[in-house]
């Protein structure tokens, strides 16, 4: 049962952690075209705040995955366990 879980949230935080690098493969090229039709199309310095805004975006993303995801996560899984364990003693079962 530990093993178990143990899997699942190693498999969360792997996706958490794929999906901020999908995030920045994403921002990078997308960021780079943004920066040529700003200079070619000569209209002004915009793309800078694309960049701005989408960066900081990136930046919560990036704490969410590395840092207060598998926190936050663990702790909620450790207070589900415990409730099901509490369910469990008692006699109930779970809701399907």
């Amino acid at each position: 049962m530990k093993e178990e879980l143990h899997d699942i949230r190693a498999r969360k935080e792997f996706e958490a952690i794929r999906g901020f690098y999908v995030h920045v493969m994403v921002f990078v090229p997308v960021m780079l075209l943004l920066v040529v039709l700003d200079v070619v199309g000569g209209t002004g310095m915009w793309a800078h705040w694309a960049g701005l805004g989408w960066g900081l975006g990136l930046a919560f993303h990036a704490y969410a995955a590395f840092v207060l995801k598998p926190r936050e996560m663990a702790r909620w899984e450790q207070q589900q366990i415990d409730q099901m364990g509490r369910q469990g003693s008692a006699g109930s079962t779970l809701p399907t």
